[in-house]
Parts: structure tokens; sequence; C-alpha cells
């Protein structure tokens, strides 16, 4: 894997596949592995970088036991794009929490990026009923000092709600890497301590993500319709007067729908709807052979 020297961390990530860049920003204890799957059915029309963000599995060191803040976590992902994409901006996508980074990443470095997708960030000050959540939030970090991890992510589930079933993936994907669950697990408590109230706590700068309202996506599970982690999104796209996209499965349909959520999202990126006027995928891969 290559890393990237960032202020006070090493940035572990992975490249793979051609064309325009895009990132790919994992929440909760995510690391490049979230999207081993989805970045291969991509490769054939992007240039899929994935990363460890701070504090996560291969970067990890120095940041154990510390606060996270979404403001650092999204200039390591500038830096990062100046390193793979130094020719001109790219797309990003980020879930969960990695959602979070990619808003704030739009809001105060417009100039890298072509389009973003948010896929439920879990902003809890967008809400009208933000203080119930924010107190709910705050019990999981209580439940996982008092309790530990197991009792924590059911104070979590039952906050987030039960998602509706959705139709099965389409078949043929691979087995995901087993590694991949035991560093997830590994990097969970780190992130209910340290990052979980402090990014969903994060109020996006609203008016700033207005002027770049055309470059967001804001996107949701089909299976999390009216539940607290989508609801976020239907906020953004109800104040930028767009729409949600859908994606298969709920929260975590990176992993539950890997084939059906990889065509959502190349559609999504080079369909240009529902933004307006910033280009199409084609156009994008074009250009970079053409340079």
């Amino acid at each position: 894997m290559p890393e990237l020297r960032v202020p006070d961390a090493t940035l572990h990530y992975e490249i793979r596949g051609t064309g325009p860049v895009l990132l790919m920003i994992p929440g909760g204890g995510g690391d490049t592995g979230t999207f081993d799957i989805v970045g291969a059915y991509l490769a054939d029309r992007f240039t899929v970088v994935a990363v460890d963000p701070r504090g996560k599995s291969r970067s990890a060191p120095h940041e154990q036991g510390l606060d996270q803040r979404v403001e650092v976590h999204s200039d390591d992902m500038r830096r990062l794009l100046d390193e793979v994409s130094p020719g001109g901006p790219a797309f990003v996508f980020g879930t969960s929490s990695g959602a979070i980074t990619a808003l704030d990443l739009l809001a105060r470095h417009p100039q890298r990026l072509r389009r973003v997708v948010a896929h439920e960030p879990p902003t809890l000050g967008l809400l009208p009923d933000a203080d119930r959540w924010h107190t709910a939030f705050a019990e999981v970090v209580d439940a996982f000092r008092r309790d530990g991890l197991g009792a924590a992510m059911a104070v979590l589930g039952a906050a987030a709600g039960e998602e509706t079933p959705d139709e099965p993936d389409t078949p043929g994907a691979p087995e995901p890497d087993p590694d991949r669950m035991r560093r997830t697990i590994a990097n969970m408590p780190q992130f209910v301590e340290r990052e979980l109230r402090q990014f969903s706590g994060h109020m996006p700068d609203l008016t700033a993500l207005a002027t770049h309202a055309d470059r967001l996506i804001p996107a949701a599970g089909i299976a999390s319709r009216g539940l607290l982690l989508a609801r976020p999104a239907t906020v953004l796209a109800e104040r930028f007067g767009t729409d949600v996209v859908e994606f298969p499965g709920g929260h975590v349909g990176l992993s539950t729908h890997p084939v059906r959520f990889a065509e959502t999202l190349r559609q999504a990126l080079c369909s240009g709807a529902p933004t307006r006027g910033a280009g199409n995928c084609a156009t994008s891969q074009a250009r970079s052979a053409a340079e």
C-alpha cells in the first residue's frame, strides 16, 4: 500500500483502475477494505482511491486515544487528492462519518472536487430534534465506557432504528476479505469514544455548501427511509432543492448490496443527475486520456 505523510499522521491508501480519480472515504470502523468489492466494480471507469483515515487500521499510530476533528480529516483528504489527482478535481464518495468529512471537504476545498456523494452523513445538527439525538449518541459512549462495545452497539442500533429489508443483491459479488472484519472491530473502540460524538456534532458550513450545491449528491439507503441516519441527507436535499439519491440496502449497503451499490454510484457520478453543470465521467475520462 502507498502511504502519504500528513501533519502528525501517515495515511495508507490503495489505488486501482483507470480514469478520473474517485476518492472513497469510509465511516465507522471502516478502512480501505470497505471498498474492496465496490471499488473493483468501478475500476473500469475510475481510478479508485480508498484510504485508511487517521486513527484507523494502518493509519492508526499516534491517533489512538485522541479526539478526532472533521476539519483535520478533510485536510488529510485534500492532501491526498493533491497527491493522487494533482492535475485537476476529483470525484468523492463518503459514507456515514466519511460523508461528514466529504461535506467539509466540499465546503472548504471545492476547487479539488468535481462531484461529491454524501451517503447517510449523521450530521445531527441539521435535524429539528437534534438535542434528542445528541443525547442518544452520548449514551452510546457512556454504554461503551461502562459495559463495552457490544452494549454501545445495542444503544446505537436502538437509536438508528430498524431498517426495512431490501431486495437481495445481484448475484456474483466476491466474498469480502476476512481480515476486513477483524480490522473493523479493532477500530470500533476508537470510533465510538473518539469520533462518534465529535463527527455527529459537527455542523457543516451550509452557506459554503450552497455555493457548490450543484456538485453535491445527498444519498441514503432504500432500507433507511425515514430513519435517523438517513434524515440529514433528506434535509440537505430539501435545503438545496435537489433529490436524495437512494442506494440499495441501508446504512451499510456497501457491504450488503455491493454489486447494486456500485452500479447506483456509477450512475450517480456519471449521469449528471441531480447536479447541474458538473460534467460527466466520460468527459472527464476523455480529458484525462488526452492529457
